[in-house]
């Protein structure tokens, strides 16, 4: 005998008051988060700049003396009015020899040679402007065939790696990041014909690894994809 009031046409019971502002909650931290940390970065950013920079300026010429208030982010300003014009005195002959003569009397000293080398080539390698790092993103089949992984074409491999390496053609080093966290991976040489060459960007590529796959390029979508079956 049917119950007289299980009757399949009564409409689906309403989320209660709590449940949608629980979802409206949901909704609107997903927007206030990411600008609230992007917005928090920045002024953190700020001041630490602020805290390193003004202790070395004359309290005389600081704004704080006329206006008697604290201006954030003037030692940023000064900070990159200073860096300019070093680069700029840097570029000139006078500049060059300066720096090669204080290169020079670095180089004598045991440990402030390793620190100052080291520091060097880290500088050179991230703000060269001749050679952009990971241009192109890439798949490769890692930690086995089969299986496949998103990296990230550095350079072509040079010298003693790619004249020892038991391969017949070029090699590629790539790059391979892990997730969530893209700054830590790999450094794997690969022969060229192994490496899939992506159209997507490389920042697409990024948001790829740290969302664990859940956010795809604009121009791919999964549903998009292509399947074997069909």
């Amino acid at each position: 005998m049917t119950a007289p009031f299980n009757d399949d046409t009564n409409p689906p019971r309403r989320a209660s008051i709590f449940a949608r502002l629980r979802a409206r909650f949901l909704t609107g931290l997903v927007v206030v988060l990411p600008v609230a940390l992007t917005i928090w970065l920045i002024w953190t950013m700020i001041g630490w700049v602020d805290g390193l920079v003004l202790p070395l300026i004359p309290y005389d010429l600081t704004p704080e003396h006329y206006l008697g208030i604290n201006l954030r982010g003037v030692g940023v300003v000064v900070f990159l009015v200073f860096t300019i014009l070093i680069g700029s005195v840097a570029k000139g002959l006078i500049g060059r020899t300066l720096i090669r003569f204080g290169e020079n009397l670095v180089g004598r000293m045991p440990v402030v040679r390793s620190i100052y080398s080291g520091v060097k080539q880290i500088s050179e390698t991230i703000f060269a402007q001749t050679e952009r790092s990971f241009e192109t993103a890439c798949l490769i089949q890692y930690p086995r065939k089969g299986i496949w992984a998103i990296g990230f074409i550095s350079t072509m491999a040079k010298g003693e790696i790619a004249g020892k390496a038991e391969t017949g053609g070029a090699l590629v080093s790539v790059f391979l990041p892990t997730t969530p966290n893209p700054t830590s991976g790999f450094l794997l040489f690969l022969p060229r014909e192994d490496v899939v060459e992506l159209k997507m960007t490389v920042e697409d590529a990024a948001k790829l690894v740290i969302s664990a796959g859940l956010v795809y390029p604009n121009q791919i979508k999964p549903e998009e994809l292509p399947h074997k079956d069909a």
